[in-house]
């Protein structure tokens, strides 16, 4: 299996040790977090599942003919990997205050627990989330020694914000519509393609600006015309300020960004723009597509921190538990951590 993400840089150079992830479903466990409360009442009726080994657009399908409801009334905030054990929302528009019985549903599907239910004013939507946590075990380690050096590291200094290789879809499909939709100015209603391929569109360019900056040794400092991302404002970068704001970086208050690319002119100078225009350059179709649909520059962090990583080695398995926000990727710690071996699934 090729791996799409093969040519970026590692910041802590490729892994030595190899691993299986997602050996077994419970050795990635996934808990979502909202981040807000439910108003106890309103249309929406919130339904809390754990799935093993679904996705969740089937068992969200599943749960509509449960409901009497067609597959648009049931809603999520964020899609959850098949191969593993994922806590999440579902919301259903039952607008008459009903709660059906779900006790066939469970018996036809044991794979799927309903853990609470609750009711809302409004349905779930992409987006609505604040993060995840993550319980991940790395098994069959080759080098355990070498694994839990890299951890230490990544504690102080994170891992290159990539998007994961699930954001460009299998093989990268996503990635080549993205292109041949921008090559051939195609349209379309089906917003779901539409924000698919815009989404690899953007993340694709991420990542290469984000691999570069490894590799001309900047990923941690900051250089002229580079936009810092600090206490939620965008500070552009000059003479007068990049010793002070590069200091705040060393600190963790501040971050260093990189474009997620828009129709508009990038907002970089100097340095900063001579390293980001370029990845714009080199991908027209893609830029095609982004300008085409109109979509507004916005900023990335390149770095990413998971918040409370905790680790455990059990033999040659290692354990390891963190939170992330939302839009970043678990997959991302991994690949600084291991090489992954790949793992034979049986589909049912």
């Amino acid at each position: 299996m090729s791996d799409i993400l093969s040519s970026l840089a590692y910041l802590s150079g490729k892994p030595v040790a190899k691993a299986k992830i997602k050996a077994k479903p419970e050795h990635f466990k996934v808990v979502e977090n909202l981040g807000f409360d439910f108003t106890g009442s309103g249309e929406h009726l919130m339904v809390r599942i754990r799935k093993t080994g679904e996705n969740t657009s089937f068992v969200a399908n599943e749960l509509a003919k449960a409901c009497g409801v067609k597959s648009k009334d049931v809603s999520w905030a964020g899609l959850k990997d098949r191969h593993a054990v994922t806590e999440q929302w579902l919301s259903v528009h039952l607008p008459k205050g009903e709660t059906p019985d779900f006790s066939e549903f469970l018996a036809a599907y044991p794979s799927v627990e309903i853990l609470a239910t609750d009711r809302h004013n409004k349905k779930l939507r992409p987006g609505d989330l604040q993060g995840n946590s993550f319980e991940l075990t790395l098994s069959e380690v080759t080098d355990v020694h070498d694994v839990l050096q890299r951890l230490e590291s990544i504690a102080k200094t994170g891992v290159p914000n990539y998007f994961g290789a699930q954001r460009f879809g299998n093989g990268g499909n996503n990635l080549d519509e993205a292109r041949r939709w921008g090559r051939e100015n195609v349209r379309t209603r089906n917003q779901n393609k539409r924000s698919l391929y815009l989404s690899a569109a953007r993340s694709w360019i991420f990542n290469q600006i984000v691999s570069d900056r490894i590799e001309q040794s900047i990923f941690s400092t900051l250089v002229e015309g580079d936009i810092a991302l600090a206490t939620e404002e965008r500070v552009i970068v000059d003479t007068s300020n990049i010793a002070e704001l590069n200091e705040k970086v060393a600190q963790g208050i501040a971050e260093i960004s990189a474009a997620m690319a828009g129709d508009n002119q990038l907002p970089t100078s100097e340095k900063a723009l001579e390293l980001e225009q370029p990845h714009l350059d080199a991908e027209p179709d893609l830029m095609a597509l982004i300008r085409g649909n109109r979509m507004r520059h916005e900023r990335r962090a390149i770095s990413l921190v998971p918040e409370g990583l905790q680790w455990e080695a059990q033999g040659d398995n290692i354990v390891l538990r963190f939170a992330l926000d939302a839009g970043c990727f678990a997959t991302s710690i991994v690949r600084e951590l291991v090489e992954e071996i790949e793992v034979e699934r049986v589909y049912s």
